[in-house]
């Protein structure tokens, strides 16, 4: 991946990312296709990083430029919705212009328009979603609606070339913690989720406690490197009678008392032993789980997405439980982990290979369900 980054006058993140050589969509798409290549514009707001991509054959990245606010909210100590929404209101238009620049296409040559529409901040959603309606009203390109955990998932087709369903996906970010079967391109079967804080959720709101400030999950991982996993025992975040789901809620509780009970006695505690304890009492049932669902479900691979995919420790867990029990392991780069456009693209490019499309009626779906075949057509026709 080739990456340019820059910082803009007002705080703003602006990433360039693209891939580093050309790919070719397998002959059985083409053929399907019609043509030689499918283009896809992907638009991406659904919290806060405006992005829009150009992705060819639903793999290859010609554009990926993402806005991110993280500067912005920092100062809140997480995401302000209204916040978010204004400044994507600013940087849409200037997303979608630079992405066909840098793909050095025109609309014209654009076969679809993809856009997140759920889950997500219902504002910011619908900032993308009415960018995507506008440039389809205009143009007449098609218009495909992709769930955003859809898109995070399919982050794993850009550099993986050879992932094909079915397989196993661990979905952690802010927002969702799933254990989700890939049964095929868009086909998917949540059998696992939290029943409460998301993964990334607790990660935001334990980095908090420690002090360690906005965004969690990164400052977690960094300083986790600096402690002992083992220094704290923390109560692993499962369910009884249920195998596959996880509770993060109660051990961020548990971090939380430790905190209290060390300050009620006057004692000082390491903040990179405790950031290293949650993160272990994490990542060991995130890992037993997924394993223990590929094995179980008679799969061979296993892939992971969304921004708590990015966790160093969690990565290296699996990519080890993977190779002991001979399973195949899958990930994005880390870039590709975070919210970003070119996952909707390679999302986009699999509904649209199958006929789905959506017209004006398409609208923002703040808590969008996945999995649910009658959601896929909210919104949509397919052809």
């Amino acid at each position: 991946m080739i990456i340019d980054k820059k910082t803009e006058d007002d705080g703003v993140i602006m990433m360039s990312i693209k891939s580093g050589e050309k790919e070719t969509a397998p002959d059985k798409e083409k053929e399907a296709s019609g043509k030689d290549h499918v283009t896809i514009l992907a638009i991406e707001s659904s919290c806060d990083e405006t992005a829009a991509a150009v992705v060819r054959d639903g793999r290859e990245v010609l554009s990926n430029i993402i806005s991110s606010q993280i500067a912005l909210h920092t100062v809140y100590g997480g995401v302000v919705p209204e916040i978010a929404s204004r400044k994507h209101v600013e940087k849409v238009n200037y997303c979608v212009r630079e992405a066909l620049s840098q793909a050095n296409l025109k609309l014209e040559d654009i076969d679809a328009i993809a856009v997140t529409y759920g889950p997500g901040l219902v504002g910011a959603l619908l900032v993308g979603v009415s960018e995507a309606k506008a440039l389809s009203f205009a143009t007449g390109i098609p218009l495909v609606g992709v769930h955003h955990i859809e898109g995070h998932i399919s982050a794993n087709y850009i550099e993986n070339k050879d992932l094909k369903p079915p397989f196993v996906c661990l979905v952690v970010s802010g927002g969702h913690s799933h254990l989700v079967v890939v049964k095929d391109y868009g086909e998917y079967e949540i059998i696992g989720q939290t029943r409460d804080d998301a993964a990334g959720e607790a990660f935001d709101k334990v980095a908090r406690a420690i002090g360690l400030g906005y965004p969690g999950g990164p400052k977690i991982d960094k300083a986790a490197k600096e402690g002992n996993p083992d220094a704290i025992s923390f109560p692993a975040a499962k369910i009884a009678n249920a195998e596959y789901d996880f509770s993060f809620s109660g051990l961020k509780s548990a971090v939380l008392n430790y905190i209290n009970i060390q300050r009620m006695q006057g004692d000082d505690f390491n903040k990179n032993d405790l950031a290293a304890s949650f993160q272990k009492a994490v990542v060991d049932v995130l890992t037993e789980h997924a394993i223990r669902a590929v094995k179980e479900y008679g799969y061979d691979k296993l892939a992971i997405a969304g921004g708590v995919a990015s966790n160093t420790a969690l990565r290296q867990s699996l990519e080890k439980a993977c190779k002991d029990n001979n399973i195949s392991f899958y990930s994005p780069s880390p870039v590709l982990c975070t919210d970003n456009a070119a996952m909707i693209g390679a999302a986009g490019y699999y509904e649209y290979m199958k006929g789905v499309r959506a017209d004006l009626t398409l609208n923002a779906v703040p808590n969008l369900p996945l999995g649910d075949r009658e959601r896929r057509f909210h919104g949509r026709q397919s052809l």
